[in-house]
């Protein structure tokens, strides 16, 4: 019998392109899976996806910035599934709000009015993209873990990034926001570490998705200079597929394979960490 029949997976930010991986992962192994998204209906075509080949699955619209949204959501899950053994703080991403034109500063950029610049970026869009990534992770976590609490088995599992390891030019607030998350899921897992709660993240290296295809790849399809950069950087020459993480995703959320592990942070990565540029 799988580990995970019978188990609850919360999943935010269900809806996109490697967290839909992820629940159908679970559902795939026995677990219901409840599919958090600001986008309903993208989480709703995930969970039909997932009750078509008979797994258990319900999506629910959700804002993970909104405490009220997101206790809402709670309540119908555990009227549906019961409470929640396995949260993934899958929410997140980057913004054009907090992107700046430029790789590395020249002079005469912060004269430049039409150039956004360190200098000029606005801190209404530094504020989104850290909220989102860090204040994201934050209050799913207050809300779901109380569920968690004094059981067994239980399991949160955060998303960081490269960013996290060593910063991406031109998105300050993305790599910042990711550190962060690295950071407080170390103090998570020590927090709740005499609570029957381990806490781990992954770290994905470079994964197409539907928030980043428009910069890794032009109009035509072609690759841009970023995605050749990107590429040269990483040892393996190639973006990784959803599929790729499932192993460490189901690694990390079984107690029965990972029960000592706890406040890790497992990149996945093509080598893209271990590679010097040399």
């Amino acid at each position: 019998m799988s580990f995970f029949n019978g188990k609850t997976a919360v999943i935010t930010g269900a809806g996109g392109v490697l967290c839909s991986a992820f629940a159908k992962a679970l559902a795939g192994e026995g677990a219901a899976v409840a599919l958090l998204d600001l986008n309903g209906d993208a989480a709703r075509k995930v969970a039909e996806e997932i009750t078509d080949a008979q797994g258990r699955a319900a999506a629910f619209t959700a804002n993970v910035l909104e405490r009220e949204s997101l206790e809402a959501a709670r309540e119908k899950i555990l009227q549906a599934f019961g409470r929640c053994d396995i949260l993934i703080n899958g929410a997140g991403g980057n913004s054009p709000k907090c992107t700046t034109q430029k790789e590395i500063y020249e002079p005469g950029d912060i004269d430049n009015p039409e150039l956004v610049s360190f200098f000029n970026l606005p801190k209404a869009g530094f504020d989104f993209v850290f909220g989102l990534n860090m204040a994201g992770t934050l209050i799913p976590t207050q809300v779901f873990a109380r569920d968690m609490l004094g059981r067994t088995d239980c399991c949160i599992l955060n998303i960081s990034s490269m960013n996290a390891f060593t910063p991406l030019t031109k998105i300050p607030a993305y790599s910042a926001a990711k550190a962060a998350v690295s950071n407080f899921t170390q103090w998570l897992a020590v927090h709740f570490a005499q609570a029957g709660i381990r806490v781990n993240a992954m770290a994905p290296g470079f994964f197409v998705t539907d928030q980043n295809r428009a910069l890794l790849f032009d109009e035509t399809g072609a690759p841009t200079p970023r995605t050749k950069k990107i590429l040269a950087a990483t040892p393996m020459k190639r973006f990784g597929e959803p599929e790729e993480l499932l192993g460490t995703l189901l690694w990390l959320t079984d107690a029965t394979k990972a029960g000592f592990v706890t406040g890790a942070v497992i990149p996945v990565d093509g080598g893209f960490s271990a590679y010097s540029g040399v």
